[in-house]
């Protein structure tokens, strides 16, 4: 596989889902965190530098495996084009974030409304990805 093949879909989807994080959870949707059980720590500890950090590299990283995996099953998954892509985000979706999400309310002391909004802004955010992918990648 090229480097540039992997980094390049990587960082597009990367940054739209950082503008999508941030205007949601950070500005449009901020309010569900505040719907009790209150279990997030305070903005100021979440928001240090090397919270930042780190936080953005496991998501880049998470990034370039989503890009990685669309490559390495390609051929596997239905469509062409953008359609192949979306297929695939609707895929990882259900398999990866639908799936260990919605069991959540079972086993910690969670809001419901933050679980259903993480299930839309998951799936939101993978189909976003996969158009990104099906859009850029070509075999």
């Amino acid at each position: 596989m090229k480097i540039k093949k992997i980094l390049v879909p990587s960082i597009l989807i990367w940054l739209s889902k950082t503008v999508i994080l941030w205007l949601t959870c950070g500005w449009l949707f901020s309010w569900v965190y505040e719907i009790p059980p209150n279990i997030w720590i305070e903005p100021e500890i979440m928001m240090n530098t090397s919270n930042m950090i780190y936080s953005n590299l496991f998501s880049f990283i998470g990034t370039v495996i989503f890009t990685m995996v669309f490559i390495r099953i390609y051929n596997g998954i239905p469509g062409k084009g953008i359609k192949k892509g979306i297929n695939y985000g609707i895929l990882v979706w259900l398999v990866g974030a639908f799936s260990a999400m919605i069991t959540m309310p079972f086993y910690m002391t969670i809001a419901s409304t933050v679980i259903i909004y993480w299930i839309i802004q998951a799936f939101v955010i993978n189909v976003i990805g996969g158009y990104i992918l099906g859009a850029l990648i070509k075999k």
